[in-house]
Order: C-alpha cells, then structure tokens, then sequence
C-alpha cells in the first residue's frame, strides 16, 4: 500500500518509524512518504492560513498551497487515483470497518489541517476528481489531524496481510466482523499464573476450548455492558444464544428482542 502524508509538522510522524508500521515499511508492506504543505507556498513567510471570511476566531488554511500539494502528489503516478483521507472532527467517525474498506485501498492520502480546518472548496474540488473521506477519530477536538493520521495508519497498516506476526489476531480484535461483532475484547492473561496473589482464571488453564471460548465470550458481553452499553443496543438479537441472553441479564442489560 502506498501513503502520502501532506501536513506543516511531518516531523510528527517519526512514531511510523518504529514499531510494526516500522517493519512494515522496511520489508515494502508499507511505501509511506511525507510532504511539507510549506513547500508549496511562494512567500518569503511561506504561508498557509488567513484570517475566515464570515469573521470568528482562528485561522482557515488556504486552498492555494493544499491545491498545488494535492495536485503534485497525485501527479507522482498519473495512472491511479488516490483515495483523500481528511481528518476532522466534523467528519464521520473512524471504526474498524472503515479501517477494513481503507486496507483494501491500493493508495492513500492524508490531508493534515490545523487552525481552523481546511478551506471547504480543497473538499469539494478534490470530490470531483476522487473519494473524499472527512473522518474523526472520536468527539473532542486535537491541535491538527496529525495525531488522527497517525491512529489512522496504524489501524489500517496493522491489517495489511504480513504485517501483523499471526494473521488471526486481527479476527479477534474488538469491532473486528464476525461472531464477536460490536462486542469489546474480553481481559488477556499470560504466565505466570499466579501474580501478587491474583489467579489467572482456571478456566484458561483447562486446556477444554469449548469452555475457553465461551468464558471469552461471557467476558466480552460483561466487558461491553460495563464500558458500552451503547453498543449493546446494537447488537442483532438473531446472533444471541440463550447463554449469551442470560450474562446480559445478569449484568443488567436486555438485547432487543
């Protein structure tokens, strides 16, 4: 997969060079480059925003530099059309399907805003040539979209095939498709089995993955009730068994019917 990152700070993204994104890029999983938007600016301040139309507080990054720097990187391969990421708490939220549909693409591209976002018309030009995706990765405002892009890539790097050590691990992931669907991660032990007089719970120990299986899952209901009753609204009542109906119950919740 291919990934420009067009941001005033890409210094901020040293973290990709570390890591499994790390390893990623250095065995060609990952082609990541980074631009600085500044180069595309032709003033001796080389500058990027400008007081809002309208009036208000902030600054609005100017649609001439981010205009020239999208052009100039989609020009870097004339025969494909990137897909533009732009992070913005305005946007729709990042999940893990979204991270899925992203892996699939072939080549990304990250637009950084700071200040008081982007001018709109960048979007809605750039929405004529190509896929526009304005997303967030949850409801609070950052400094910029540089903090947003690094969770981004991460998320969807990891689910690249080579990328992760064992390719199951992503099926169990919490949001991930599948039979645990909308459920969060259950609790994770290791050696050894006893730690400052807490047990690993005896059941992990019995080697019996029927039992294992379904404790994972009692956990996953429990944890979810406690940290996202929300997400338990939306569970599809078809995919509950009776086991899964009563921990739900025991821990104060009811599924739809």
């Amino acid at each position: 997969m291919r990934i420009d990152i067009i941001s005033i700070f890409p210094e901020y993204f040293t973290p990709l060079d570390v890591s499994l994104i790390g390893k990623a890029r250095e065995r060609g999983i990952l082609d990541i480059t980074l631009h600085q938007l500044r180069d595309w600016t032709h003033d001796v301040h080389r500058t990027v925003d400008d007081s809002p139309y309208g009036g208000g507080p902030g600054m609005v990054m100017k649609p001439e530099p981010w205009g020239e720097a999208l052009d100039a990187v989609a020009a870097r391969s004339p025969e494909a059309r990137p897909r533009l990421v732009v992070p913005t708490p305005s946007g729709r939220p990042f999940t893990q399907e979204l991270a899925l549909e992203l892996a699939a693409e072939p080549w990304l591209v990250f637009a950084c805003g700071r200040y008081e976002g982007i001018d709109a018309r960048v979007i809605d030009e750039y929405a004529t040539r190509t896929q526009v995706d304005e997303v967030g990765i949850g409801d609070y405002v950052l400094a910029g979209g540089e903090v947003a892009v690094l969770v981004m890539v991460e998320a969807i790097g990891r689910l690249l095939p080579g990328v992760l050590g064992n390719e199951l691990s992503a099926t169990d992931d919490s949001f991930a498709p599948g039979a645990m669907q909308n459920l969060l991660e259950g609790p994770v032990y290791t050696k050894p089995p006893q730690w400052r007089g807490r047990e690993v719970p005896e059941i992990l120990l019995s080697g019996h993955h029927g039992k294992v299986a379904r404790w994972r899952r009692d956990e996953a209901l429990r944890r979810t009730v406690r940290n996202r009753p929300d997400l338990v609204a939306r569970l599809d009542p078809d995919t509950l068994d009776k086991r899964d109906r009563e921990v739900l119950s025991e821990s104060g919740a009811e599924p739809r019917p």
